[in-house]
C-alpha cells in the first residue's frame, strides 16, 4: 500500500513537467504572480452532527490548460449519537492535514482533477476498543465544472472519487465526494 501511495504522489508531482513540455506556455512574458491562483472550500453543517471545514488552496498555472498546487484542511467535527449498546455518545474532534493536486482543463469550463490528501483524525478502533488518532490518506480522481465570475475568478463544482477509501477511518462517509469552491487569480 505504501508503494502504491508513493507512486501516486510521484505521478501527481511529475504531471506539471510532463504537460508543460508538450503544451504551449501561458505567456512567455508573464510573471510568476500572473500564474498563481488561490481558492478553496468552506463547509458548514449543524444539527446532531456539527461540522465546520475550511480548506484554502494555492495553485500555479504551468500552461493554459494545466495547473497544480497544494492546500490545507481544518475541520471541527462534533456528533451526538447512540452506539450499538444504546448508550448516548458525544464525540468531538479536530481534523487537519494537507493535499497536493493537479488539474487539466479539458474545455474552458470542464476540467479533470487528481488529488492526494492526508488528514490527521480520530476514529474508533474496534480492535483496541478505544479512539485513536492517525494520518489517513485519500487519492481522489474526478472532474468538475468552472464558472467564471469576472476576469480572473470563478466558482467550481467537483465530483471526486476516493480510490483508496477506507470505510472505518475516512472522514468522508462515501468514496464519492462533492466539493464546491471559489478560485481567484492575482
Amino acid at each position: 500500500m505504501k508503494k502504491l501511495l508513493t507512486l501516486l504522489i510521484v505521478g501527481i508531482l511529475s504531471l506539471p513537467v510532463a504537460f508543460a513540455q508538450v503544451e504551449e506556455e501561458i505567456d512567455k512574458g508573464g510573471d510568476f504572480w500572473d500564474r498563481i491562483y488561490i481558492g478553496g472550500n468552506l463547509g458548514l453543517q449543524f444539527g446532531s452532527i456539527t461540522s465546520v471545514e475550511i480548506s484554502p488552496l494555492v495553485g500555479y498555472r504551468f500552461t493554459n490548460t494545466f495547473s497544480a498546487g497544494f492546500g490545507i484542511t481544518y475541520q471541527y467535527f462534533k456528533a451526538d449519537y447512540v452506539d450499538a449498546f444504546n448508550r448516548k455518545v458525544d464525540f468531538e474532534t479536530n481534523i487537519y492535514g494537507g493535499r497536493l493536486f493537479a488539474r487539466k482543463n479539458l474545455t474552458e469550463q470542464i476540467f479533470a482533477h487528481a488529488e492526494y490528501e492526508s488528514l490527521n483524525l480520530e476514529f474508533y478502533n474496534t480492535a483496541a476498543d478505544r479512539i485513536v488518532r492517525e494520518w489517513v490518506p485519500a487519492m481522489f480522481i474526478g472532474g468538475g465544472f468552472f464558472q467564471p465570475i469576472g476576469r480572473r475568478s470563478g466558482f467550481n463544482v467537483m465530483a471526486l472519487y476516493n480510490v483508496i477509501h477506507d470505510d472505518i477511518k475516512s472522514p468522508y462517509n462515501s468514496p464519492l465526494v462533492i466539493r464546491v469552491g471559489i478560485t481567484a487569480g492575482f
